[in-house]
């Protein structure tokens, strides 16, 4: 089969979409298909990815609390159709493929089995309420659909009612298990706290910060090491100033090898994002790295993991909970343990190797759509 996996996102610049793209087609060449990736890219000789097709140079724009990098190169239509009809793609799987400009470009000129892949989730819901009516054309071209959680799902189908499937996003629960060496920085005695993300708002890091000043107290022999591109804020910075918080380490963007190690260098994992999360990749390298876990009650991380099993969840923006359930498991070493295991367990729903075998299943089903439409 023949399969172009299209993304609206900026290729070069990491993120869930770009990650997801990238792993579901890496498991499909192993299945033996043909996959080209389409997205947009402004140095693609530079990424050493072999099948990707640069469509476009991407832009920021503000996003459901992020910013988002996609191309609004509308005048790249003619290159789009002379590409479908040169490459005969069997299917096209479109990532948010009401995003523009790409993907509604590609719907556009496209007669293959159409499949869209729904990662989005806001809960205020702004974006596709004023947007539903003309969108709907390029909606009604899509064969199939997937939503990645069920909070992606109850946000779309609200406004875009279809037969949807919920496919989670992959975890290479492999790479994030194996046994790699903890970095010899860290190996000082100190507990270590580790929070991974993009350093925005959204992603709550100066509720952990505020939460670990608390813990501090109590529990000096802790650490806080902040793995993630972006810059903390002004926020985080007077915070850390007025509590003269010690023992928090800002890391910077890292790469996946050392990623993993900087996993593996950790006791607990938090995530005290406030919201607009769809599914909680981070939670699935943490559990795959068997690491317990706290993170916030909110929609898209209470899909992935259950209070109490995996990990403690708590309620979003609250400081205080964030330093009890963080203390509950500095001061308990056998918890940590049960919880990291069975995370370690959980995670295996969403090994790549079952995502992409569901993801295929779709495209039977979409196609059976197509040939009846």
């Amino acid at each position: 089969m023949k399969i172009a996996l299209v993304s609206p996102y900026d290729f070069a610049y990491p993120g869930g979409v770009v990650a997801h793209v990238s792993n579901l087609g890496h498991h499909f060449e192993k299945l033996g298909h043909t996959v080209k990736i389409l997205a947009p890219a402004a140095s693609p000789d530079e990424l050493g990815v072999d099948n990707l097709i640069a469509v476009g140079r991407a832009v920021p724009v503000p996003s459901a609390g992020s910013v988002a990098r996609i191309s609004l190169s509308v005048w790249r239509n003619g290159k789009v159709k002379s590409l479908l009809r040169d490459e005969a793609f069997d299917v096209i799987h479109l990532h948010e493929p009401l995003t523009p400009v790409l993907p509604l470009e590609v719907l556009s000129a496209s007669n293959a089995v159409n499949v869209g892949t729904f990662h989005r989730f806001d809960r205020n819901g702004l974006l596709y309420q004023f947007t539903k009516y003309p969108l709907g054309h390029w909606f009604k071209k899509l064969d199939g659909h997937i939503a990645v959680s069920r909070s992606a799902f109850q946000y779309v189908s609200k406004h875009f009612p279809a037969d949807y499937r919920i496919i989670p996003n992959g975890i290479d629960v492999d790479f994030f298990s194996q046994e790699v060496p903890p970095l010899d920085a860290f190996k000082d005695g100190k507990l270590n706290i580790l929070f991974v993300g993009r350093l925005e708002k959204r992603k709550g890091l100066k509720y952990l910060l505020g939460a670990f000043s608390r813990l501090k107290w109590e529990w000096p022999n802790t650490r806080l090491i902040v793995v993630g591109p972006g810059n903390p804020g002004g926020e985080c910075y007077r915070l850390l100033a007025e509590r003269n918080v010690q023992d928090v380490v800002f890391v910077g963007q890292v790469a996946p090898e050392m990623l993993r190690r900087y996993y593996r260098t950790a006791d607990i994992f938090c995530s005290p994002a406030i919201g607009q999360e769809s599914f909680g990749i981070v939670l699935g390298e943490a559990m795959a790295a068997g690491k317990p876990i706290v993170a916030t009650q909110i929609e898209g991380y209470a899909d992935v993991i259950q209070d109490g099993v995996e990990g403690i969840l708590v309620p979003p923006r609250n400081e205080e909970a964030l330093a009890e359930a963080l203390q509950q498991l500095v001061a308990d070493q056998a918890l940590r343990e049960e919880m990291a295991l069975r995370g370690r367990q959980s995670v295996k729903e969403y090994r790549w190797e079952r995502v992409a075998q569901r993801v295929l299943e779709c495209y039977d089903e979409a196609a059976a759509n197509h040939a009846a439409a």
